[in-house]
């Protein structure tokens, strides 16, 4: 393999690195992340909360599932992206990786939060108790450490790049927790129940509760577009001011 070939991924990387096309890309695809958000949303809430059957032993608690479902997905996907950012900004240095782990962190919080929260509304019914130290529940709990810490360190530096490159290296180092929150309930005995979706051979999960969820999962994940688009623009216009306020201050 040339060099050419082994430097074609990080010139098409550093192609889209330019905040001014990333503003006009972003544009673009803004406003079809928020109709895809609000037609999935609308369509999988209403399947999910009245079109599909209740849960023969869960009854309509198994209902929760069209919210704790999707959201724990998202977590371990926004996480998953910021590690990859991460990896981007430290070894290819482009300049906007760093910016998107930073819009993503709080987003990829929330998911996490939503993730702990519905999973202890499902959990008392179930297994009669808010909170058990089952190994999902506890790798989930630390991966949403593991977004506040990204969160903190971003911000705990009067110099942006160090607080950047701090926060890159906990988002690699964190990642180990990606697979073992995925594979916890093959590894361990636990009482959290195994994949029914994402699976090698085919759901296990019936076609009626399956579609409201996946259009749950393509909302949440047209939500996390959305907003992540929102927050780097924002971030792109607060640094352009604060180098306008800089250069006029220095001259």
């Amino acid at each position: 393999m040339g060099q050419k070939d082994r430097n074609r991924p990080a010139a098409t990387m550093h192609r889209y690195a330019n905040p001014a096309r990333f503003l006009r890309l972003a544009r673009t695809a803004q406003p079809w992340a928020a109709a895809l958000t609000i037609i999935c949303l609308s369509a999988g809430l209403y399947l999910g909360l009245f079109a599909s059957p209740a849960e023969y032993q869960q009854g309509d608690s198994v209902r929760i599932m069209y919210v704790h479902v999707p959201a724990a997905w998202m977590a371990l996907f926004v996480y998953t992206s910021m590690a990859a950012a991460s990896f981007a900004a430290l070894v290819w240095k482009h300049p906007l990786a760093d910016l998107f782990a930073k819009a993503a962190a709080p987003i990829g919080a929330g998911f996490t939060l939503i993730t702990l929260a519905t999973g202890a509304l499902w959990g008392k019914p179930m297994w009669g108790a808010w909170w058990v130290w089952d190994a999902r529940l506890t790798s989930v709990l630390v991966l949403f450490f593991l977004y506040l810490g990204h969160i903190a360190l971003t911000n705990a530096f009067d110099e942006p790049t160090r607080g950047a490159r701090a926060a890159a290296i906990l988002a690699l180092v964190g990642f180990v927790n990606v697979p073992i929150i995925k594979f916890s309930v093959d590894w361990w005995n636990t009482l959290h129940q195994p994949s029914s979706v994402l699976r090698l051979d085919r759901p296990t999960i019936d076609p009626s509760m399956l579609w409201p969820l996946l259009l749950m999962g393509v909302a949440f994940t047209g939500y996390f577009l959305w907003v992540v688009i929102l927050r780097m623009r924002a971030e792109i216009a607060a640094r352009r001011i604060r180098a306008l306020r800089f250069s006029r201050a220095a001259g």
